[in-house]
Order: C-alpha cells, then sequence, then structure tokens
C-alpha cells in the first residue's frame, strides 16, 4: 500500500485564500463575482497581480503566471490557491513552480480541466491532496447545481462528503484505492513526464469534452498500452460531453469506446460520475484513500 497522502487542513472563516490564473485569461467581471462569492463565505480574498493580465489566449506570458503561483505558494497566509479557470497554459510552468514551501504548510489547490496538470503534480511529485472542483469562471453560472458549489464548500471546510450517483451498469463490488485522475487529455499529456501517474490498485477517475471520437480511443488506447489501464481499482467516467464526429462518421458512443479499452478487466467500469464540464460538477480528493460501493444500479465514492 502506497504511503497516506497529506490533506492540508480545512479551511475556517476569517482564513486567507488567493485566485490566480494559471491559464487561459478571465474576465474582470468573472474574477469580481468569485471574490464576493468566497467572500460570502467568510473568507479573505487575494489577487494575483497578473490574474486579469491578458497575452494571446493566456493570462500574462509564462513568467507572469509564473510568478502569481510562486508568490502565493511562498505565502505562508494563504491556506487555499483557487485557479481562476482552466484551458490550456498550467504545463508551460509546472517544471519551475517551487512547492517546497508545502512540504512545511501545505494548504489547498482548486480546478480541473487544465488544472488536471496540477494535481497530478502535487499528487505524485509531492505526497499533498489537491481538490477537483469548479473554479471561479463559473461561479456566477445560474445552470451550476447547488451540489456543484456546496460539495466544493465541503471539500475545503468540512472534508468530502460521499458521492452518491446513478450508473448504468457496473460489477456490484466494493473496492477502494486513491483516487486519481482529472481531465483525460492532461493525463495523457503528462505520460513519461515526472508526474505520470501511477494508477495500479488506484480508483481512477476521467472526464473529457469537446475531443473528437478517435481521439477519445487514442487517448484511452495509449493509457492502455502503457499498462495505465491494467489493475486498477475501478475506473470512473464523468462527464464525456460535446463529442465530435469526423467526415467518416465514427459510430460509438463516448462510453463505449472507454469500456471496450478495459472490458478484458476485472474491475468495476462506473459511468456517469457527476464531475467535470458538466452542470453538476462535484468536487472530490486527488490523492486521498476512497471506496466505492456499487449496489444495483447505484454508486457511492466516500473517503477512508
Amino acid at each position: 500500500m502506497s504511503v497516506r497522502k497529506i490533506r492540508p487542513p480545512l479551511l475556517k472563516k476569517g482564513d486567507e485564500v488567493a485566485i490566480v490564473s494559471p491559464a487561459f485569461a478571465i474576465e474582470e467581471v468573472k474574477v469580481n463575482y468569485a471574490v464576493r462569492f468566497l467572500e460570502n463565505w467568510g473568507l479573505r480574498v487575494h489577487l494575483g497581480k497578473h490574474v486579469l493580465k491578458q497575452e494571446g489566449p493566456y493570462a500574462g506570458a509564462d513568467r507572469e503566471r509564473l510568478q502569481d503561483f510562486h508568490l502565493m505558494t511562498r505565502n505562508e497566509r494563504i491556506r487555499a490557491i483557487f485557479c481562476s479557470r482552466g484551458g490550456y497554459g498550467m504545463l508551460r510552468i509546472i517544471d519551475r513552480i517551487d512547492f517546497t514551501p508545502l512540504h512545511r504548510q501545505p494548504k489547498w489547490y482548486v480546478g480541473f480541466s487544465d488544472i488536471t496538470i496540477l494535481h497530478l503534480w502535487l499528487s505524485e511529485k509531492h505526497n499533498l491532496v489537491s481538490i477537483h472542483g469548479e473554479m471561479p469562471l463559473n461561479y456566477s453560472n445560474p445552470e451550476k447545481t447547488a451540489d456543484t458549489i456546496d460539495s466544493l464548500y465541503g471539500a475545503l471546510f468540512e472534508g468530502c462528503r460521499p458521492v452518491k450517483w446513478s450508473v448504468g451498469h457496473g460489477k456490484e463490488k466494493d473496492v477502494s484505492g486513491e483516487v486519481t485522475g482529472g481531465n483525460l487529455s492532461l493525463i495523457y499529456s503528462l505520460m513519461g513526464t515526472p508526474a505520470e501517474p501511477e494508477t495500479k490498485g488506484r480508483i481512477l477517475i476521467i472526464e473529457e469534452v469537446g475531443e473528437y471520437f478517435y481521439h477519445l480511443d487514442r487517448m484511452m488506447t495509449s493509457l492502455k498500452l502503457a499498462g495505465k489501464l491494467k489493475g486498477l481499482a475501478a475506473l470512473v467516467a464523468g462527464g464525456l460531453n460535446e463529442m465530435n464526429e469526423t467526415k467518416i462518421p465514427w459510430g460509438r458512443s463516448a462510453e463505449s469506446i472507454v469500456y471496450d479499452s478495459v472490458k478484458s478487466y476485472d474491475y468495476p467500469v462506473l459511468f456517469n460520475f457527476p464531475a467535470g464540464h458538466i452542470n453538476d460538477n462535484r468536487a472530490f480528493y486527488i490523492g486521498a484513500r476512497a471506496k466505492i460501493s456499487v449496489k444495483g444500479r447505484k454508486a457511492e465514492l466516500s473517503y477512508i
């Protein structure tokens, strides 16, 4: 069994937190809303110097985004860092971020999508648990479910609550293991890097949006060839939405592509997990140990 990873201290009212933009640029109105949103939780919010900057699609040059990340990571008063949005850009700076201050004072990092890079880097290289959850970009989005927001609050202030959901089919089996994963494209992009995720014995959660069906097949096949889909405790798929056809129709669903990649393995394969680029985007811990119970068409993930 792997060493249990470090969970940062839960937040309390009055704690100081930060919003930074390590990837794509974000509109000022959405950041201003996010500040009020987090202040309503009783938090004191700091903004990265370049949080609203724009250079091409990015929130400033690599060095500027890196500077903000460094300053907030080093700041001992900051208890959590919220990545304002995804897009692309975390991969360009991740290997230059100095995370050593976290070894003496761990803190929470929150985000998803492109921020999968950060989660897996923290988990694999620094033994730290982080939060795959909704970002400031969407705090003002009325289409997000109440559970999206409530689960994020719980993950930060109380500890992640169990997630219950309906599955189309799955083995009636109880399993446990460390949770890893995130956006499939970003997991795929980390192969061969220092943060290539260990998956054996773990619960692998994946989600994806806006890919071609054959890209999805290619990523799943590549992970299988690399041995990353063998020996899992379970494979859990969240949102697999807005997939695209090419001129020659693929003729298969995203779920069937995922299932066919792992159907020869004897572990639960569960779909419809409420996380990802969907309105019901529940927060969950990456790097923490959890158990999954499956009974009929119902599944529950809880932390242990």
